[in-house]
């Protein structure tokens, strides 16, 4: 009978681990989308920071000169500066699926409101270039959500919070140069 017991006990033990790591993967996979909140990110920015002399509140040597907005395809961080080479504001994005290439572009369209190309809607849309057919712009999600990328549906949503759109949105007018860097 002891022998009975024990097989019992170990089965129910694996069951029951079996059982917790199903739940935490399930958690981790419908969890919303904290960009930035990694340590990788976070080391990432340190190194930014340190190579260029300051901190991710400076934008990165190079992104050029007077108002411009300045992204920065690897940290995923935007700066808005302004014409005396202030920064206004900085902070991060979540990336779209397609990216612009590095370059210096103009501040093309805008829109107030719309529904974005993966269906969720999207305010202070602020569009500078296109990859490949996919307009590539800065939006707030609506909800505040981050979006759920699907890397085999090109997207050119680079997601911000609500107040950062805001920001952009008075700051970002049409003919503004947007400076993208790697």
């Amino acid at each position: 009978m002891a022998g009975n017991s024990s097989a019992i006990v170990t089965g129910l033990t694996a069951a029951a681990l079996l059982t917790v790591g199903v739940l935490g993967h399930r958690a981790a996979a419908n969890a919303p989308a904290a960009p930035h909140a990694d340590r990788a990110g976070t080391a990432r920015t340190a190194l930014r920071a340190d190579r260029d002399g300051g901190s991710p509140a400076a934008p990165p040597k190079g992104s050029g000169r007077g108002p411009r907005v300045v992204y920065d395809l690897g940290d995923d961080r935007v700066w808005l500066v302004g014409s005396g080479g202030e920064v206004r504001r900085t902070f991060t994005v979540s990336p779209s699926t397609v990216d612009p290439e590095p370059g210096t572009y103009r501040v093309t369209s805008r829109s107030k409101n719309i529904t974005g190309s993966d269906g969720v809607p999207v305010e202070h849309v602020v569009r500078f270039a296109s990859n490949a057919g996919t307009a590539i712009g800065f939006s707030a999600a609506v909800d505040g959500s981050a979006p759920h990328l699907d890397p085999r549906i090109r997207t050119g949503g680079i997601r911000e919070t609500r107040e950062d759109g805001e920001a952009m949105w008075r700051f970002a007018t049409i003919g503004r140069a947007v400076v993208v860097v790697r």
